[in-house]
């Protein structure tokens, strides 16, 4: 069932300690803020924010077993098999500073990948998937007018948050550039990957009744207040 997103204070005490780990789900397009929240979430909670692709490399790095066993699909030009990234993720979450709980976002991306996580949870323990919604044209204008400094990298927008001097960044000087992926014919190859592979995940949750969708349109700090409100209040 979908929730309200003013039902309750945005005040969390991270202190409490839930009676089983939280397991927070951030679907959305790219462009939707996905990675902006995690990281709020992850301050306010103190909940690790995971990420596979993170994961993947740093086995890689360290040479586990799982490690080793990816490489060897990598360096034959193979997708690493959703088991092999499960098994990370699951030793993961296995430590200590995910006892109360962890932040997923680009996982799981696929149905089959939201399928295979379902059957790995343990049965009282269900997800909080939270579906930052917004539209094609939103997304296409917030990121097409994105620029960052080629010097030290500090983003801004050309609408809502843009340079003091056109062209050139407030902290360096250094000049603003549009990065090759923001422009509008690589946005939509994206969006069109994500229609086609993420968004059936919105009715499998939905299904499920463990999916909420807030609305992305507005401020950071509005979207992050809604968010908050859809936690439950052991937390």
């Amino acid at each position: 069932m979908f929730g309200s997103c003013s039902s309750r204070s945005s005040n969390v005490d991270p202190s409490i300690t839930p009676s089983k780990p939280m397991i927070l789900i951030l679907l959305g397009p790219p462009g939707a803020g996905k990675g902006t929240q995690a990281a709020l979430l992850k301050d306010t909670l103190l909940i690790p924010h995971l990420s596979t692709g993170d994961l993947l490399r740093d086995h890689v790095k360290r040479h586990t077993s799982l490690g080793i066993q990816a490489k060897a699909f990598m360096d034959n030009g193979k997708l690493v098999p959703d088991p092999l990234i499960l098994d990370m993720l699951f030793e993961r979450v296995s430590h200590k500073d995910c006892a109360k709980g962890y932040i997923l976002d680009g996982f799981p991306r696929t149905l089959p990948q939201a399928k295979a996580f379902q059957a790995r949870l343990e049965q009282h323990i269900q997800p909080l998937v939270i579906n930052l919604e917004l539209s094609d044209n939103h997304i296409i204008e917030r990121l097409t007018k994105r620029v960052v400094c080629e010097q030290c990298g500090s983003t801004y927008h050309l609408l809502y948050s843009p340079s003091a001097q056109e062209g050139i960044c407030d902290r360096c000087q250094g000049k603003l550039i549009q990065r090759s992926d923001d422009s509008v014919e690589v946005i939509t190859k994206r969006l069109h990957v994500y229609h086609e592979q993420t968004a059936p995940l919105i009715a499998f949750y939905s299904q499920k009744n463990l999916l909420h969708s807030v609305d992305c349109t507005r401020s950071k700090e509005k979207i992050f207040a809604d968010v908050v409100a859809l936690l439950p209040s052991t937390i």
